[in-house]
């Protein structure tokens, strides 16, 4: 299924698209798909970000391809033994067409283009056999960050976590293979990231497995699993989209 959620009166609806049609939800899509008996065209909603995110845990330096880019950023050149982990905000999350603005002390703010996993069960010590029995699907997601704040402050806290850093959408699907997707960011048309989802590090069985050996993850919780190399600079004006093949195409716009 292709899970949307989107703006109604005010509250935030799940729907479920049927072609170019949604089909609205009684609740969210983790126990179960209820119809509320309601339609409406897809070109007339407003999509909000598909999660009920309580935390977004991202992956740092899962290609080796970035690990290597990232030499020349922040000195973070050697390769983990394990999944490098942090965190970003409810506040962070941001919508497909949403736009982005970073605080006028931001002196670089950077795209990084990934496949992002929903939960749809809580999850503690999970198998990592039994891991995609817990996930909702799969959506697209730039990992924004102001990368001048991050080097400056020595973590990653401030610049991976301003409002609005975190887009998703627009659509979440369980029907792809999270092994085998292609990621493609393109900032004003031209193609600055492509990567594979064999070339992740740790694959996304792994990192649900290794994550949950240490924190809970709830229902609408966000995994986003890393970005390949080509990491670069946004500007106000530009226009971002990272795609994920199967999924479709998150488009953002820095103001």
């Amino acid at each position: 299924m292709r899970f949307v959620k989107l703006l109604r009166e005010g509250r935030g609806v799940w729907g479920v698209l049927h072609g170019d049609v949604v089909r609205t939800l009684t609740e969210p899509p983790f126990e179960g798909v209820r119809y509320d008996g309601e339609s409406l065209p897809l070109s007339g909603c407003r999509l909000l970000a598909p999660c009920e995110a309580t935390k977004i845990v991202c992956i740092g330096k899962n290609y080796f391809d970035h690990i290597h880019e990232m030499k020349s950023m922040l000195d973070a050149s050697h390769t983990p033994d394990r999944p490098t982990l942090f965190l970003k905000a409810p506040n962070a999350l941001n919508a497909h067409l949403g736009t982005v603005h970073a605080p006028d002390f931001v002196g670089r703010l950077d795209y990084e283009g990934e496949l992002a996993v929903v939960m749809k069960r809580r999850a503690k010590d999970v198998p990592e056999e039994e891991a995609l029995d817990y996930v909702l699907g799969y959506t697209c997601l730039n990992d924004i960050t102001a990368r001048d704040v991050q080097k400056a402050d020595g973590q990653w806290a401030r610049g991976k976590n301003m409002d609005g850093f975190a887009p998703m959408g627009p659509v979440v699907t369980d029907e792809v293979d999270p092994e085998h997707l292609t990621i493609t960011t393109r900032l004003n048309g031209q193609v600055v990231q492509q990567g594979r989802t064999e070339q992740l590090i740790t694959g996304v069985r792994a990192l649900i497995s290794f994550i949950t050996a240490s924190m809970t993850l709830e229902p609408g919780d966000v995994i986003a699993t890393g970005t390949p190399a080509g990491v670069g600079p946004m500007q106000p004006g530009d226009t971002v989209e990272v795609e994920v093949s199967g999924i479709g195409i998150l488009c953002n716009t820095i103001v």
